[in-house]
């Protein structure tokens, strides 16, 4: 499998020149990626598409640290309206197929949509979902988070189901409204436990 360069120096760590991350960002990207790279060697995938998993790690907050009205402009129109801290997978996903020319839609949309979750996440999206939620480094219900991990990614299915339920609980909790990607993915992931 051939990587577009981009894609390759992320894997390796390297971010784009437009990237905004301090260094507790680049620690919890560097985290995600080792976990992402775990999973995907689990999973017996080859060593390219290994890679793609770790990229798609190092890209997912390559923008968490721009300043969320700079980005609002950027975003794809129906995506605008997002709470400020939820811009930046969508406009670093615009920015790397705009400014760099990645063209790997699965990447693309696994970047994009790693807040918010999407109904078309393939397995490196719903990976990269659990993978940011999950971070060893975070202090919050550390014990269940670990419990979660553990079962990646033999329990994927169930594992994403639980994170994107802890999600949607909190922003309920927040009075907050869901998108309808965040429903769309939900039902998705109902469905295939049903079987449908």
């Amino acid at each position: 499998m051939r990587l577009h360069p981009a894609v390759a120096a992320a894997a390796r760590g390297e971010f784009p020149s437009w990237a905004q991350a301090g260094e507790a960002r680049r620690a919890h990207m560097a985290r995600v990626a080792d976990l992402m790279e775990h999973w995907a060697r689990t999973l017996g995938l080859e060593s390219g598409e290994v890679s793609r998993w770790r990229a798609g790690a190092f890209l997912h907050d390559v923008l968490r640290d721009a300043p969320p009205d700079a980005l609002r402009a950027e975003a794809p129109a129906e995506l605008r309206e997002l709470d400020g801290p939820l811009l930046h997978g969508p406009v670093a996903a615009r920015r790397l197929r705009e400014v760099e020319g990645v063209g790997d839609e699965e990447l693309l949309d696994a970047v994009a949509f790693h807040t918010l979750g999407h109904p078309d996440l393939a397995e490196l999206g719903r990976s990269l979902f659990a993978a940011d939620f999950l971070d060893p480094g975070r202090s919050l219900d550390d014990a269940w988070r670990r419990s979660l991990r553990d079962r990646m990614p033999d329990d994927r299915s169930d594992v994403v189901r639980a994170v994107l339920r802890a999600r949607i609980s909190h922003s309920l909790e927040a009075d907050r409204s869901l998108r309808p990607e965040t429903v769309a993915f939900w039902n998705v992931l109902v469905e295939e436990v049903r079987g449908g």
